[in-house]
């Protein structure tokens, strides 16, 4: 899946449960390896802050069909 060029919004993925806020991609990865026991670097920082930016998930209804 190629991820879409530099975007102002993140594209949002609805998830079938409650959350209280968004969260991104890159913070659901570093949440997931931190976890298993890996320590972020700062190449690791850059790619959760620039996958931020472009895929967030959201416990809201989707608005756009």
């Amino acid at each position: 899946m190629r991820l879409p060029k530099q975007t102002k919004t993140p594209v949002t993925i609805p998830v079938p449960f409650e959350m209280t806020s968004d969260v991104g991609l890159g913070d659901a990865i570093k949440r997931i390896t931190k976890k298993m026991g890996f320590s972020p670097c700062a190449p690791c920082e850059a790619r959760a802050a620039t996958l931020n930016r472009r895929v967030a998930f959201t416990g809201r209804p989707s608005t756009t069909r």
